[in-house]
């Protein structure tokens, strides 16, 4: 049982991992809190991938104080060499007594073993604290090391009557500035941004992030099945682009890695880019979260393909008519059994907008 002490303990934790909501791809948002006699002596989270973990920053900070201890870990110590020495081995030296982890690494180089090695020396140990919230944080990893893909979150701007363009293709202004804003940030959080070549003739996207403070920008990619993408688009500007395909032209291929981007052949049986095999290679790279902002055709078929995990739509109080694009190009129903359903997660005003985060 947890004490009252040990859930507000464990909330400053989660608090703190938040902190690295936009830096510490590919690995997990972590913190820890180091506790000793009902008082915090050490705190510490991880800023980027190559850095000290969070232990290492609390246990740095908590010094001498951190004998006979209390540690709070959103995640579980890790156990492995990696780029950085064992977080468990530091704790178990440091002469912590007790380790309260949010929930288990669902790493397979760790999945447990950092406990047991707590454990085998003699540390009191509890997990399970807050599990839900930790797994929140960290939803894109846990994705990635548990289903070998990213966590795919799709970003949609439509009207009340559920259009997302024009039929020319026009879609530049339908929501109001500040729920573009909060688009970035979402973003901002994820590792890579996902679009199809539709959106980028039409529209000419930066696919960055702007107007939030980060220290990395995101990683690009283009499903370009033809490698359309004209060579002025400004989606080539600044390097980091992935353009992913179904078939290459060696003079339009070397054209466009002259410009910086790299291209990944990715062929599926009907002639165009295989979206699962695209999963599964962006998991290779270390994406977590991958931040979809396509048209409804790409948005579509990834819908189809069962590759969509969580829809953050906005809705501008506007109406567009039948006539202009829908959010899916996806095929006509017989029955509403093959319905797609979804869980609401979140609903809120976003300037004038209603954002629906579901799942």
């Amino acid at each position: 049982m947890f004490s009252a002490a040990d859930h507000e303990f464990m909330a400053r934790a989660l608090h703190l991992a938040e902190l690295g909501l936009y830096s510490t791809t590919p690995n997990p948002r972590v913190a820890c809190l180091i506790v000793n006699a009902g008082a915090v002596v050490g705190e510490g989270w991880h800023r980027q991938a190559g850095e000290p973990h969070a232990e290492i920053h609390a246990l740095r900070a908590a010094g001498s104080q951190a004998r006979g201890a209390t540690a709070y870990v959103t995640l579980e110590p890790c156990s492995h060499h990696g780029r950085t020495p064992p977080c468990a081995e530091a704790l178990i030296a440091a002469g912590v007594t007790r380790v309260v982890a949010a929930m288990q690494d669902p790493n397979p180089q760790v999945a447990g073993r950092g406990l047991a090695l707590l454990a085998a020396a003699g540390i009191t140990i509890e997990c399970g604290l807050q599990e839900t919230a930790a797994r929140e944080l960290n939803i894109g990893f846990v994705s990635r090391m548990t289903r070998g893909r990213p966590w795919l979150r799709m970003k949609l701007a439509a009207s009340l009557d559920g259009k997302t363009a024009l039929t020319s293709g026009v879609s530049q202004w339908i929501t109001g500035t500040p729920a573009r804003q909060d688009g970035h940030r979402w973003r901002a959080r994820a590792c890579a941004i996902l679009s199809g070549i539709g959106t980028v003739r039409a529209d000419d996207p930066q696919l960055n992030v702007r107007d939030v403070d980060i220290s990395r920008q995101p990683l690009k990619v283009v499903v370009d099945s033809r490698l359309e993408l004209p060579l002025q688009a400004r989606v080539l500007n600044g390097g980091g682009l992935l353009l992913a395909c179904a078939s290459e032209s060696s003079e339009k291929s070397a054209a466009l890695r002259e410009r910086g981007a790299e291209i990944l052949c990715l062929p599926a049986a009907d002639g165009k880019v295989d979206l699962p095999a695209l999963m599964t290679e962006l998991a290779r790279r270390g994406i977590n979260e991958l931040h979809v902002e396509g048209g409804f055709r790409l948005n579509g078929a990834l819908l189809a393909a069962g590759l969509v995990d969580e829809l953050v739509l906005y809705l501008a109080p506007c109406l567009i008519g039948d006539a202009a694009r829908g959010m899916f190009d996806l095929p006509v129903l017989e029955d509403l059994k093959g319905k797609h359903k979804l869980v609401i997660h979140d609903v809120r005003m976003v300037g004038a907008d209603l954002r629906v985060v579901a799942r």
